[in-house]
């Protein structure tokens, strides 16, 4: 699905996405990754599905200075167990959980909004990788 924006230049934004990959200001990204005002980075879980999520993967996002991180969990939504998620917690990040066009959508409004915001892609890897 293809997402229209009114934004200032050069702020990173979700512009499309389908069930295995997103576009960010029209780039297509088949991997894992974390977005923030700061940039993208390639997600120690790119190329693991949800079950392999652990709770270093967290940690490494709660190293970020955010308010909220977003987590997408490609074309359904499922939630971490908590146990998981507790570095996040303990750094006073808020977590939502959504499938991957809502968490687009989501930070797109927030980001536009000045939000301190993270989106934490999980793009499953192809049947058969």
């Amino acid at each position: 699905m293809k997402l229209h924006l009114n934004t200032d230049a050069g702020q990173l934004l979700f512009t499309g996405y389908g069930d295995d990959h997103i576009l960010i200001n029209g780039q297509r990204f088949d991997s894992s990754l974390l977005l923030t005002a700061r940039g993208v980075e390639i997600a120690p879980w790119a190329g693991q599905g949800f079950e392999a999520l652990t709770a270093d993967h967290f940690e490494w996002a709660a190293r970020h200075e955010l308010d909220i991180l977003l987590l997408g969990t490609g074309p359904r939504q499922r939630f971490p167990h908590p146990s998981l998620t507790r570095a996040l917690m303990d750094a006073r990040i808020g977590l939502e959980v959504m499938d991957i066009g809502a968490l687009c959508r989501t930070y797109n409004i927030l980001a536009a909004e000045g939000r301190s915001v993270g989106a934490a892609v999980l793009i499953e890897p192809a049947a058969g990788n």
